[in-house]
This record gives structure tokens, C-alpha cells and sequence, in this order.
């Protein structure tokens, strides 16, 4: 696509910029103390103001109480007809992939047990055709306002990119699937697909460093002590913006875990286990359990670090089943 093909592909998708990508939305459940105390587990947050008669919800499940988890919401607030159309318009230019690559939250108030949310939700930008590792492609940002009881509580942005993968590859295709470049010739060495790269700023890049190092590194806040994963700019028990950081032992259990299964998709061979694995520093982070079949993972399961080669520029801290 080239030359006034082009503009005129960029202007077509301008046209979607500010139309609905759900109207009226209401959540399926109200904010309730049951939600707030799993997600706490679940992130090992234990700050008293997520407890107790005058309880919040964590800022950060803004978005929860607008999901409609696997039944969807069948209410006629799901997806507008906007958001479908700029799909195909964006599927039948090639853009047939997607990745998610950012969201932003904004809080205005705080949430509490017994609010009603509702929310609108409206395509707020499509960029110009951008390049990037993966392909080139779109990125299409998305703005929820959610309100709670009428009022506003918050803002949730959401981007994602809608790309053509790079070298030809195609997420439905047979080869590509298994992590193949597709158009590898006979008595050609398949060479993979390469897989999404984590992204690095400036709040986590010292705990790449130390991955490149073949080091787990978790912080400590410099006031209280206590130790933190994954890694952010102040301490979720005292607020504290000083810290510094240690190296975790790699010894820990299988809190929870998943298996995932799902259509081949470049660089990645379902089915695998994903577990959110507690070290024994006290925190808990997510990656790959190794060393046995998916099935054979289980809670509890003691666990040891170690750094997979997974191509030749990109090494990743997945845990290893210890096993009789």
C-alpha cells in the first residue's frame, strides 16, 4: 500500500475516531467485598484500606467491574458496531493480528462496596501505519469512562496494535502457527517466529538487567523493608518512594497456575502452564512451569528459577518443577 492508496486507507480509519465501542454498559455485579478480597490475594496486597467497614476497592481493578467474563454481557452493552467494522476495515488491509500493548488508567474516586458501575466506551485515536518488530501495522486506542452510582470514577485507556506480522508469517497460518517463517523453501532452515518482547521502561528496566545477568532481583522499600514484584516506583505498604533491591534465592511453590490452550500462534506450542509462583522473599511473580507435562502441574508444587534461551537475543526467569 503506497502513495495516495494510502492516505486514503489512513483518512478511512480517521472516519472511526469518536464513534462508540460500547454504549450504556453496566456492570454484572456491584462492587462487592468478595471480588476485592480475591483480587487482593491474588496480588498479594494487603493494605488496610482494602479491608475492614470503610473498604475501597483497589484503584487498580477499575476495569474488573466492567467485564463480562466468559458469558459476556449479552445486554446489548457489549462491543458497538463501530469497533467491528474498523476490525474488518483493518482485517481485509492485511492487519489480520493483534497484540495488546498498553493501558492508562486515570482515578477520580474512589470505588466502594455496594457502588453500581457503568460505563461508555469510544474509539479515541487509530494512528498512521506504524513499523515495529512485529509488523506494521495500526494502533488502535480505545477510552472507557466508568462511572460509578452516575458519577465519574474513572478512566481506562486501552491500545492495541493491528498488524501484519513481519516476514510474511500469519498467526493462522499452518507453518507460521508451529513458529515458522513462512516461505522457508525446501532444504531451508525454518527460522521462528519471533516472540513479543517484553516491554522495558523505566520502572522495570533494572529487573532485565539483572535477567540478563541471570539474576532475579526483587526491591525493598528503604523505609518499611518491605520487598515488592513486580517492580514500582513506590511501596504499596507505606508509600515510601525509596528502595533498593536484593537477589530472590529462586526457590518458591506453585500458588496458582493455569494451562494454556489455544490455537498455535507464532513462538508459542500450546498447551503449556502458566503459574503465579510465591518465592520464598514473600512475593509472587508469573511465569512458565518447566520440567513436567501441563497436567502434572499442581498447587504447591516446589519450584526452582532458572533462565530459558528462548532465541538467540532474548533470555526469560521461568521456574522448573522439582520433582521425585
Amino acid at each position: 500500500m503506497g502513495g495516495s492508496n494510502e492516505i486514503d486507507f489512513a483518512a478511512r480509519l480517521k472516519k472511526f475516531e469518536g464513534q462508540p465501542a460500547a454504549t450504556a454498559g453496566v456492570g454484572k455485579d456491584l462492587v462487592n467485598e468478595p471480588m476485592i478480597r480475591h483480587w487482593c490475594e491474588a496480588m498479594g496486597d494487603t493494605h488496610p484500606a482494602y479491608t475492614g467497614p470503610d473498604a475501597i476497592a483497589p484503584p487498580t481493578m477499575l476495569q474488573a467491574w466492567t467485564m463480562g467474563g466468559l458469558s459476556g454481557h449479552g445486554d446489548g452493552t457489549g462491543r458497538a458496531s463501530g469497533y467491528d467494522e474498523l476490525f474488518e476495515v483493518l482485517d481485509g488491509a492485511g492487519f489480520t493480528s493483534v497484540v495488546a500493548t498498553d493501558c492508562e488508567q486515570e482515578y477520580v474516586r474512589d470505588l466502594r462496596p455496594g457502588d453500581r458501575v457503568t460505563y461508555d466506551a469510544v474509539i479515541e485515536t487509530v494512528s498512521e501505519r506504524k513499523t515495529t518488530k512485529l509488523g506494521t501495522g495500526h494502533f488502535v486506542t480505545t477510552r472507557m469512562d466508568v462511572h460509578a452510582n452516575g458519577e465519574l470514577a474513572g478512566t481506562h485507556r486501552f491500545r492495541i496494535l493491528k498488524y501484519a506480522p513481519a516476514h510474511g508469517s500469519s498467526g493462522s497460518s499452518g507453518s507460521a502457527a508451529r513458529g515458522q517463517r513462512a516461505g522457508a523453501g525446501p532444504g531451508q532452515e525454518p527460522v521462528r517466529a519471533l516472540r513479543p518482547r517484553p516491554v522495558v521502561n523505566r520502572d522495570n528496566a533494572g529487573f532485565w538487567a539483572g535477567v540478563a545477568e541471570h539474576r532475579l532481583l526483587l526491591q525493598r522499600c528503604g523505609d518499611c523493608a518491605e520487598p515488592r514484584f513486580p517492580w514500582l516506583p513506590g511501596c504499596h505498604a507505606c508509600g515510601s518512594a525509596r528502595w533498593d533491591t536484593f537477589e530472590a534465592s529462586g526457590r518458591g511453590t506453585v500458588y496458582s497456575y493455569v494451562v494454556m490452550h489455544h490455537p498455535p500462534f507464532p513462538a508459542f506450542d500450546p498447551p503449556y502452564a502458566v503459574g503465579l509462583i510465591e518465592l520464598v522473599e514473600g512475593v509472587r511473580i508469573v511465569s512458565n512451569v518447566v520440567g513436567v507435562a501441563p497436567d502434572e502441574v499442581r498447587i504447591g508444587m516446589a519450584v526452582r528459577l532458572e533462565f530459558l534461551r528462548v532465541e538467540a537475543e532474548l533470555e526469560l526467569p521461568v521456574f522448573r518443577a522439582e520433582v521425585a
